[in-house]
């Protein structure tokens, strides 16, 4: 993982900020159905305070469609929302600029208002709602997601230095991390290189021990072809790349073990051997994460310089307003991003006197 420069929040001994940067997603999403019951909800789930970076007109139009009774109070950052937290949900207004839809420079603009107040230190970590990419190709970004983006800004903030971002789904059941993520099929042998698995598997590593708190963390890495290649029958990406990628981290030291076949490594038991699992495409690690926590999954992005995170799921424009949407993956990320914030800063944070 990239090393971290002291945030500017540490300089002094300052406290840790309080609030989670929340950003209101596409705004004809369920982002603002999920962020709106949640608060509505947040003594009994016992969230930690936010403030959602968006449009106070577009929030209170879904709360009248919603019947929610939500007050909203405006705040100039995530620094004032733990004290508004309890009587109303803190909105931090934000201004879109020109250029593209109106809702897709809302968009865009929530997300570099919200990532610039956890990267300047006056939020505890990022929480991301669902956007569709067409927000990011309307305004002329090259990004081909929103992950991209977020390292993008970070390098902004970090005066150029470079961040390769790793996803990562995490559950109380599993953690996995796909090494290639939104490529076709087709495209994935040849993207599955030596220094990319390599990177993957580092990140991953080094974000089990800083952020989750796993001291000596268990790596298990899933072959690409059927039954791990079964000796070149099925394939030779296995001898070629991932095995001595294994032997090569093993060999420094780390707990990890594979490439083991993926279709006996997601079960109850296999999972009690690992701390994490390592995929080499997208539904390979999707689909058992999603069997086995849909309702409250976690995108957890390593590799940046803060704590990211967002509902594992995307904008479900059909369920938006009709009061269908299940705030569960919602309440896990912004959970998970407060849990793994708080770690991150108290490491920053100068020894006692």
């Amino acid at each position: 993982m990239t090393a971290r420069p002291p945030s500017p929040a540490r300089k002094g001994g300052r406290k840790p900020p309080d609030a989670l940067a929340v950003t209101i997603g596409d705004p004809a999403g369920i982002g603002l159905d999920i962020t709106l019951v949640s608060w509505r909800d947040r003594r009994q789930l016992g969230l930690p305070p936010f403030a959602l970076y968006g449009d106070t007109a577009a929030v209170r139009a879904r709360a009248r469609v919603l019947g929610i009774d939500a007050p909203l109070a405006t705040v100039a950052g995530a620094e004032e929302a733990a004290a508004a937290f309890d009587r109303a949900l803190p909105i931090c207004t934000v201004v879109s600029g020109k250029g593209g839809g109106a809702a897709d420079a809302l968009v865009i603009a929530a997300i570099e208002a919200a990532t610039a107040a956890v990267a300047e230190g006056n939020a505890l970590a990022l929480v991301t709602n669902p956007i569709a990419k067409r927000s990011l190709q309307a305004k002329g970004y090259s990004h081909p997601g929103h992950t991209e983006f977020l390292a993008a800004l970070a390098a902004q903030h970090r005066g150029g230095r470079s961040y390769r971002p790793v996803m990562m789904l995490a559950s109380d059941e599993l953690k996995v991390v796909p090494v290639t993520v939104h490529m076709p099929l087709s495209a994935v042998p040849a993207a599955l290189t030596r220094p990319l698995l390599t990177e993957t598997i580092r990140i991953t590593h080094a974000a089990l021990a800083a952020d989750f708190g796993i001291a000596a963390p268990r790596l298990a890495v899933t072959g690409l072809n059927p039954h791990a290649g079964e000796s070149g029958l099925m394939g030779g990406e296995e001898a070629a790349v991932i095995a001595p990628v294994v032997a090569e981290l093993a060999a420094e030291g780390m707990a990890i073990t594979g490439p083991h076949s993926a279709d006996t490594l997601f079960h109850a038991e296999a999972r009690r051997g690992y701390d994490a699992a390592i995929a080499m495409y997208h539904d390979q690690a999707l689909i058992p994460l999603k069997t086995l926590a849909f309702d409250h999954g976690v995108n957890v992005t390593l590799g940046l310089p803060f704590v990211r995170t967002s509902p594992d799921h995307g904008t479900a424009f059909a369920l938006a307003g009709t009061g269908k949407a299940r705030p569960g993956s919602f309440v896990a990320a912004v959970r998970l991003a407060a849990e793994l914030g708080r770690r991150r800063a108290t490491a920053s944070l100068p020894p006692a006197p």
